[in-house]
């Protein structure tokens, strides 16, 4: 790194708490604060839907690449979808998994403290999971149950793989193959 010095102090001692990672999360909680402030709640989340459906496709053809396989079983979706939060600093574990759902929990959101206030950006976790679990079970359905984002001291996440009378009373979001 160049020495830059400013009035003969070098800048690069500072304390400043900035390097990439957080100035990225600063960035992402900007725009979600700024397109909930314009177009509402509902509307930002449906925008960072999209971002996150997209974002999940990637993820989800790099594992089956990896894993040689054109579809996922249900134990490496659940596998995946653990190992994904693991890689971009998330904690989530399962709590539970039968056949018709996997709950996870998680206690560190991948945002850090850049996601308080900001429900929004839950729709990248829901995405994401329902896109891998959708494209490799042809259905899902996503509860966020607690979040982080809304106050919560931890994340409730429920992943369903068929649509049981559970799954239908859930208040969640709905993923197809190929949508």
């Amino acid at each position: 790194m160049n020495e830059i010095k400013v009035n003969n102090i070098r800048l690069d001692h500072l304390s400043i708490p900035l390097e990439r990672d957080t100035f990225f999360r600063s960035v992402i909680r900007g725009i979600s604060g700024q397109l909930e402030d314009l177009i509402g709640l509902d509307e930002a989340s449906g925008f960072i839907s999209i971002v996150g459906q997209e974002i999940g496709t990637e993820i989800n053809d790099s594992y089956k690449k990896e894993l040689q396989v054109s579809k996922l079983s249900r134990d490496q979706i659940c596998g995946v979808l653990q190992d994904l939060k693991t890689r971009i600093k998330g904690n989530f574990h399962i709590i539970s998994v039968d056949e018709n759902k996997v709950i996870f929990g998680n206690n560190t959101c991948p945002f850090g403290d850049k996601v308080h206030g900001r429900p929004s950006l839950c729709m990248m976790t829901s995405n994401v999971f329902g896109t891998i679990a959708a494209e490799n079970n042809g259905y899902a359905k996503v509860t966020l149950d607690k979040t982080i984002a809304r106050g919560d001291k931890y994340c409730h996440v429920t992943v369903y793989f068929q649509l049981t009378d559970e799954a239908k009373e859930a208040e969640g979001r709905e993923y197809y193959e190929g949508s």
